[in-house]
Protein backbone atom coordinates (compact mmCIF):
# COMPACT_ATOMS: atom_id res chain seq x y z
CA UNK A 1 0.00 0.00 0.00
CA UNK A 2 1.51 3.28 -1.13
CA UNK A 3 2.01 6.28 1.10
CA UNK A 4 2.69 9.98 0.60
CA UNK A 5 5.61 12.08 1.84
CA UNK A 6 5.70 15.52 0.24
CA UNK A 7 6.92 18.95 1.35
CA UNK A 8 6.52 22.34 -0.34
CA UNK A 9 8.44 25.34 0.95
CA UNK A 10 9.31 28.84 -0.23
CA UNK A 11 12.30 30.31 1.55
CA UNK A 12 15.50 32.32 1.24
CA UNK A 13 19.00 30.91 0.92
CA UNK A 14 21.11 32.03 3.89
CA UNK A 15 24.71 31.36 2.74
CA UNK A 16 26.92 30.76 -0.33
CA UNK A 17 26.31 27.49 -2.17
CA UNK A 18 29.05 24.84 -2.09
CA UNK A 19 29.01 21.96 -4.58
CA UNK A 20 30.37 18.56 -3.50
CA UNK A 21 31.09 15.55 -5.66
CA UNK A 22 30.34 11.93 -4.75
CA UNK A 23 33.02 9.30 -5.52
CA UNK A 24 30.94 8.46 -8.60
CA UNK A 25 31.07 12.05 -9.85
CA UNK A 26 27.52 13.13 -8.96
CA UNK A 27 27.07 16.73 -7.79
CA UNK A 28 25.48 17.33 -4.37
CA UNK A 29 24.42 20.64 -2.79
CA UNK A 30 22.94 21.40 0.63
CA UNK A 31 20.83 24.55 0.69
CA UNK A 32 20.06 26.24 4.00
CA UNK A 33 16.73 28.00 3.67
CA UNK A 34 15.00 30.30 6.16
CA UNK A 35 11.19 30.38 5.95
CA UNK A 36 9.45 33.29 7.75
CA UNK A 37 5.97 32.51 9.10
CA UNK A 38 3.39 33.70 11.61
CA UNK A 39 1.61 31.64 14.28
CA UNK A 40 -0.84 32.06 17.12
CA UNK A 41 0.35 31.70 20.71
CA UNK A 42 -1.62 30.02 23.50
CA UNK A 43 -2.83 33.48 24.54
CA UNK A 44 -4.15 34.16 21.03
CA UNK A 45 -1.41 36.61 20.04
CA UNK A 46 -0.11 36.46 16.45
CA UNK A 47 3.67 36.06 16.57
CA UNK A 48 6.35 36.00 13.90
CA UNK A 49 8.73 33.07 13.58
CA UNK A 50 11.44 31.66 11.32
CA UNK A 51 11.99 28.03 10.36
CA UNK A 52 15.34 26.80 9.01
CA UNK A 53 15.55 23.85 6.63
CA UNK A 54 18.39 21.87 5.08
CA UNK A 55 17.56 20.93 1.48
CA UNK A 56 19.70 18.43 -0.44
CA UNK A 57 19.92 18.71 -4.24
CA UNK A 58 21.42 16.06 -6.51
CA UNK A 59 22.79 15.93 -10.06
CA UNK A 60 21.88 18.64 -12.57
CA UNK A 61 19.68 20.41 -10.01
CA UNK A 62 22.72 20.77 -7.74
CA UNK A 63 24.82 22.12 -10.64
CA UNK A 64 22.09 24.65 -11.46
CA UNK A 65 21.91 25.82 -7.84
CA UNK A 66 25.67 26.21 -7.69
CA UNK A 67 25.55 28.49 -10.71
CA UNK A 68 22.50 30.64 -9.95
CA UNK A 69 21.57 30.51 -6.23
CA UNK A 70 23.06 33.24 -4.05
CA UNK A 71 22.59 34.29 -0.40
CA UNK A 72 19.15 35.94 -0.22
CA UNK A 73 17.74 34.15 -3.29
CA UNK A 74 14.06 33.23 -2.92
CA UNK A 75 13.41 29.61 -3.91
CA UNK A 76 10.51 27.18 -4.18
CA UNK A 77 11.34 23.60 -3.22
CA UNK A 78 9.15 20.54 -3.68
CA UNK A 79 10.52 17.38 -2.11
CA UNK A 80 10.26 14.74 0.60
CA UNK A 81 11.32 14.51 4.23
CA UNK A 82 14.24 12.18 4.93
CA UNK A 83 15.85 11.39 8.28
CA UNK A 84 19.47 10.20 8.29
CA UNK A 85 20.78 8.32 11.34
CA UNK A 86 24.32 7.56 12.47
CA UNK A 87 26.39 6.75 15.55
CA UNK A 88 28.53 9.42 17.18
CA UNK A 89 32.14 8.21 16.96
CA UNK A 90 33.02 9.82 20.29
CA UNK A 91 30.01 9.10 22.50
CA UNK A 92 28.62 6.14 20.48
CA UNK A 93 25.17 7.70 20.85
CA UNK A 94 22.64 7.36 18.06
CA UNK A 95 22.15 10.67 16.26
CA UNK A 96 19.72 11.72 13.54
CA UNK A 97 18.93 14.72 11.37
CA UNK A 98 15.90 15.39 9.18
CA UNK A 99 16.29 17.21 5.86
CA UNK A 100 14.33 17.79 2.66
CA UNK A 101 15.45 15.92 -0.45
CA UNK A 102 14.47 18.15 -3.39
CA UNK A 103 12.47 16.81 -6.31
CA UNK A 104 11.64 20.22 -7.81
CA UNK A 105 13.25 23.65 -7.54
CA UNK A 106 12.10 27.02 -8.93
CA UNK A 107 14.04 30.28 -8.61
CA UNK A 108 11.51 33.01 -7.77
CA UNK A 109 13.54 36.23 -8.09
CA UNK A 110 12.81 38.44 -11.15
CA UNK A 111 15.58 39.24 -13.61
CA UNK A 112 15.98 42.76 -12.23
CA UNK A 113 16.13 41.64 -8.59
CA UNK A 114 13.71 41.44 -5.68
CA UNK A 115 11.15 44.20 -5.23
CA UNK A 116 11.13 46.43 -2.10
CA UNK A 117 8.93 45.29 0.78
CA UNK A 118 5.45 46.85 0.30
CA UNK A 119 4.33 49.14 3.10
CA UNK A 120 1.81 47.50 5.42
CA UNK A 121 2.57 43.96 4.19
CA UNK A 122 2.25 41.36 6.96
CA UNK A 123 0.27 38.25 6.07
CA UNK A 124 1.31 38.40 2.40
CA UNK A 125 4.98 38.14 3.41
CA UNK A 126 4.48 34.69 4.95
CA UNK A 127 6.37 32.06 2.98
CA UNK A 128 5.17 28.56 2.13
CA UNK A 129 5.91 25.72 4.55
CA UNK A 130 3.65 22.75 3.95
CA UNK A 131 4.07 19.02 4.55
CA UNK A 132 1.52 16.42 3.44
CA UNK A 133 1.84 12.86 4.72
CA UNK A 134 -0.24 9.72 4.17
CA UNK A 135 0.86 6.81 6.32
CA UNK A 136 0.24 4.53 9.27
CA UNK A 137 0.30 5.55 12.94
CA UNK A 138 3.25 3.86 14.64
CA UNK A 139 2.27 4.26 18.30
CA UNK A 140 -0.66 5.20 20.47
CA UNK A 141 -1.16 9.00 20.47
CA UNK A 142 0.15 10.80 23.55
CA UNK A 143 -1.98 13.70 24.72
CA UNK A 144 -1.21 16.16 27.50
CA UNK A 145 -2.42 19.53 28.73
CA UNK A 146 -0.24 22.64 28.86
CA UNK A 147 -0.09 24.91 31.90
CA UNK A 148 -2.43 27.22 29.97
CA UNK A 149 -5.03 24.44 29.73
CA UNK A 150 -4.56 23.71 26.01
CA UNK A 151 -4.50 20.15 24.62
CA UNK A 152 -1.41 19.03 22.68
CA UNK A 153 -0.93 15.61 21.12
CA UNK A 154 2.14 13.76 19.80
CA UNK A 155 1.73 11.26 17.00
CA UNK A 156 4.11 9.02 15.03
CA UNK A 157 3.37 8.36 11.34
CA UNK A 158 5.38 6.09 9.03
CA UNK A 159 5.65 6.42 5.26
CA UNK A 160 7.48 4.36 2.64
CA UNK A 161 9.44 5.59 -0.38
CA UNK A 162 10.17 3.24 -3.28
CA UNK A 163 12.59 3.82 -6.12
CA UNK A 164 14.67 1.97 -8.71
CA UNK A 165 18.44 2.07 -8.74
CA UNK A 166 19.59 3.46 -12.09
CA UNK A 167 22.65 1.27 -12.22
CA UNK A 168 21.00 -2.07 -11.35
CA UNK A 169 17.27 -1.49 -11.89
CA UNK A 170 16.69 -2.96 -8.44
CA UNK A 171 13.62 -1.73 -6.56
CA UNK A 172 14.44 -0.39 -3.11
CA UNK A 173 12.30 0.81 -0.23
CA UNK A 174 12.96 3.15 2.65
CA UNK A 175 10.75 3.84 5.66
CA UNK A 176 10.47 7.34 7.12
CA UNK A 177 9.11 8.05 10.59
CA UNK A 178 7.50 11.45 11.13
CA UNK A 179 6.86 13.16 14.46
CA UNK A 180 3.51 14.97 14.35
CA UNK A 181 2.26 17.55 16.87
CA UNK A 182 -1.43 18.57 17.01
CA UNK A 183 -3.01 21.29 19.17
CA UNK A 184 -6.44 22.21 20.50
CA UNK A 185 -9.77 20.59 19.66
CA UNK A 186 -8.24 18.54 16.83
CA UNK A 187 -5.74 17.05 19.30
CA UNK A 188 -8.58 16.01 21.62
CA UNK A 189 -10.50 14.25 18.81
CA UNK A 190 -7.43 12.54 17.38
CA UNK A 191 -6.54 11.30 20.85
CA UNK A 192 -9.93 9.59 21.11
CA UNK A 193 -10.29 8.17 17.59
CA UNK A 194 -6.81 7.50 16.19
CA UNK A 195 -4.84 4.45 17.35
CA UNK A 196 -1.69 2.55 16.49
CA UNK A 197 -2.08 1.13 12.97
CA UNK A 198 -4.64 3.75 11.85
CA UNK A 199 -4.10 5.12 8.36
CA UNK A 200 -4.16 8.92 8.31
CA UNK A 201 -3.55 12.00 6.20
CA UNK A 202 -1.64 14.70 8.05
CA UNK A 203 -0.98 18.23 6.79
CA UNK A 204 0.90 21.07 8.48
CA UNK A 205 4.17 22.99 8.66
CA UNK A 206 7.63 21.56 9.27
CA UNK A 207 9.40 22.80 12.38
CA UNK A 208 12.83 21.97 13.78
CA UNK A 209 13.45 22.81 17.43
CA UNK A 210 16.63 22.55 19.48
CA UNK A 211 17.38 21.89 23.13
CA UNK A 212 20.29 21.00 25.37
CA UNK A 213 20.64 17.75 27.32
CA UNK A 214 21.58 17.61 31.00
CA UNK A 215 25.10 16.77 29.83
CA UNK A 216 25.25 20.02 27.83
CA UNK A 217 24.91 18.40 24.39
CA UNK A 218 22.80 20.09 21.72
CA UNK A 219 19.96 18.07 20.21
CA UNK A 220 17.40 18.83 17.51
CA UNK A 221 14.15 17.25 16.40
CA UNK A 222 11.97 17.90 13.36
CA UNK A 223 8.17 17.78 13.65
CA UNK A 224 5.10 18.39 11.53
CA UNK A 225 2.89 20.90 13.36
CA UNK A 226 -0.41 19.70 11.92
CA UNK A 227 -3.60 21.70 11.43
CA UNK A 228 -5.31 18.84 9.61
CA UNK A 229 -5.53 15.13 10.40
CA UNK A 230 -7.99 12.89 8.54
CA UNK A 231 -8.77 9.23 9.23
CA UNK A 232 -8.53 7.18 6.02
CA UNK A 233 -10.37 4.03 5.02
CA UNK A 234 -13.46 4.85 7.11
CA UNK A 235 -17.05 5.44 6.06
CA UNK A 236 -18.29 9.01 5.74
CA UNK A 237 -22.04 9.55 6.16
CA UNK A 238 -22.13 12.60 3.88
CA UNK A 239 -20.23 10.84 1.09
CA UNK A 240 -22.32 7.66 1.49
CA UNK A 241 -25.51 9.68 1.09
CA UNK A 242 -24.24 11.06 -2.24
CA UNK A 243 -23.19 7.58 -3.43
CA UNK A 244 -26.62 6.12 -2.62
CA UNK A 245 -28.40 9.04 -4.30
CA UNK A 246 -26.29 8.54 -7.42
CA UNK A 247 -27.08 4.80 -7.45
CA UNK A 248 -30.79 5.57 -7.11
CA UNK A 249 -30.68 7.95 -10.07
CA UNK A 250 -28.97 5.30 -12.22
CA UNK A 251 -31.67 2.76 -11.38
CA UNK A 252 -34.57 5.16 -12.13
CA UNK A 253 -36.06 4.69 -15.66
CA UNK A 254 -35.43 7.67 -17.90
CA UNK A 255 -39.15 8.13 -18.45
CA UNK A 256 -39.58 8.88 -14.73
CA UNK A 257 -36.73 11.36 -14.54
CA UNK A 258 -37.40 15.07 -14.40
CA UNK A 259 -36.72 16.77 -17.72
CA UNK A 260 -33.33 18.42 -17.94
CA UNK A 261 -33.32 22.21 -18.11
CA UNK A 262 -33.16 23.57 -21.62
CA UNK A 263 -29.66 24.58 -22.68
CA UNK A 264 -29.21 28.25 -23.55
CA UNK A 265 -29.01 29.12 -27.21
CA UNK A 266 -25.50 29.54 -28.55
CA UNK A 267 -26.25 33.18 -29.29
CA UNK A 268 -26.79 33.77 -25.54
CA UNK A 269 -23.37 32.41 -24.55
CA UNK A 270 -20.70 35.14 -24.43
CA UNK A 271 -17.52 34.48 -26.36
CA UNK A 272 -14.55 33.70 -24.12
CA UNK A 273 -11.03 34.69 -25.08
CA UNK A 274 -8.38 32.22 -23.91
CA UNK A 275 -5.33 34.25 -24.99
CA UNK A 276 -2.69 34.22 -22.27
CA UNK A 277 -1.88 37.49 -20.52
CA UNK A 278 1.65 36.26 -19.73
CA UNK A 279 4.40 37.43 -22.05
CA UNK A 280 7.58 35.46 -22.49
CA UNK A 281 9.76 38.52 -21.94
CA UNK A 282 8.15 39.00 -18.49
CA UNK A 283 9.16 35.57 -17.18
CA UNK A 284 11.89 35.69 -14.47
CA UNK A 285 14.12 33.07 -16.15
Amino acid sequence: MFSLNRVHIIGYQTQPVEIRQTPGGTSVVDLNLVVPYSFQSEKGDVLQGRAFHTVTLWGSMADFAGQYVRPGSQIFIGGRLQTDSWEDQTTHEKRSKTKIVALDMILLDPKDGQQPTPEGAKLTLNSVNRADVVGNVTREPEIRTTTGGKQVLSLGVATNDRWKERSTGETKERAEFHNVVIWGALAEEVGKLVHKGSRVFVSGRVQTRSWETQQGQKRTTTEIIADQCALLGVRNASALESVEASAQRRSTPRSQESPAPEAPASADIPEIQYASEVKVEDLPF
